[in-house]
């Protein structure tokens, strides 16, 4: 199998369970990550509640609809990760076919079946909110998810390919997938008359150019050049390391400034945003675990199957929000409901990302991430 060695200490930042000599070495900033997301939340939150006007400010920082802030953040997460992607690997992991495959079919046929089922099941009273929920459950992880993979310790080339995969069929199957759930499946199975998505296929393409095109591009650029100038070992000793840090940086500004935007919806709306929370949790937990069982079952690396479940797990939020807004309005349900995913993702996530480093120990020694 494919491997990723972890180059710095953010790769291993969540401190792999019982190497206490490992996590003794890591940087503040790493060891007490999940204390600096939740701090970046509540700030967040705290100030789009506290400041007047906030939220409407930063909100009108955007370009077609898309929040600049929020672009900036998640181009400065994801570089310094792509980077260290060992793209000269990438056909080992295509060559993969149970990976792309299982991949494959949990995205674009479980993940929207389950959050499908879950948004009928617990919210069978709030059409608005239950559609959000839908529209999260198509927008499929194309950003955030490479750094909860890294952290793991997950096979970073295998993710950069899974992540590429998802971004082609987001394009191609993002609107259909609407129609079918938001319009047809109800109407077919009696559950309402649906509501359509309005939704641009090239918004969608913009969407997926920007956040995942622009950093892999840059990540590959980087890794050619810096090998070519520094040599590959200069490189992973000397150069990674500098840049590391600034993917926690992102995430962490990231976090910031995307619970100040909705930060007075969230809190202005106690009992709906719990009401939104559980379904998400439970798709949190049987969409992680199950994909996590099976890519165990079949046999896959530690490192494949972390990141088999974190893809499967992850959504892409700011589609979500963006196409929720754009189709229903920004003080729709359907936005708020966008806007809930990531208040549950991002501290779930995390905790997952040492749930697996703690299965780690279940795999066999050869199946457990080596250096190349």
């Amino acid at each position: 199998m494919t491997s990723t060695e972890p180059t710095t200490a953010s790769t291993q930042g969540a401190g792999p369970a019982g190497d206490d000599s490992i996590v003794k070495k890591l940087s503040t900033l790493d060891r007490y990550l999940a204390v600096w997301i939740l701090l970046a939340m509540a700030i967040g939150l705290g100030l789009g509640r506290l400041i007047p006007g906030m939220n409407d400010a930063l909100a009108k920082i955007e370009v077609g609809g898309m929040s600049l802030p929020i672009a900036l953040g998640l181009l400065v997460m994801m570089y310094p990760v792509l980077a260290k992607v060992r793209y000269d690997k990438l056909d080992r992991v295509t060559s993969d076919r149970k990976l792309l495959i299982s991949s494959l079919v949990i995205n674009w046929i479980v993940g929207p079946a389950v959050m499908f089922a879950l948004a009928w099941i617990f919210l069978p009273d709030l059409p608005e909110y239950r559609t959000g929920l839908i529209i999260v459950g198509l927008a499929r992880c194309i950003a955030m998810v490479i750094i909860w993979n890294d952290l793991a310790c997950g096979d970073r080339e295998a993710a950069a390919v899974l992540v590429a995969l998802n971004s082609v069929f987001q394009v191609l199957a993002f609107g259909l997938l609407g129609w079918f759930y938001l319009d047809l499946l109800p109407r077919w199975m009696n559950l309402g008359d649906g509501q359509g998505l309005d939704v641009s296929v090239w918004h969608i393409a913009l969407n997926v150019v920007i956040f995942l095109g622009i950093p892999l591009l840059a990540g590959f650029l980087t890794r050619r050049i810096g090998e070519q100038k520094l040599g590959r070992e200069d490189y992973e000793q000397r150069f990674l390391p500098k840049i590391g840090p600034w993917a926690l940086y992102g995430l962490l500004f990231t976090i910031v400034i995307l619970f100040a935007l909705q930060g007075k919806t969230i809190t202005s709306q106690p009992l709906d945003v719990a009401r939104i929370a559980l379904p998400l949790l439970v798709y949190f937990a049987l969409m992680f675990f199950g994909t996590f069982l099976l890519g165990k079952g079949l046999g896959l690396a530690y490192d494949r199957t972390t990141t088999l479940a974190f893809t499967a797990a992850g959504n892409n939020f700011e589609l979500a929000i963006a196409v929720a807004i754009a189709t229903f309005g920004v003080t729709s349900g359907q936005a708020l409901s966008g806007v809930v995913g990531p208040l549950i993702e991002v501290p779930v996530l995390i905790g997952l990302v040492y749930v697996a480093l703690a299965w780690r120990r279940k795999f066999a020694v050869g199946a457990v991430t080596t250096a190349p």
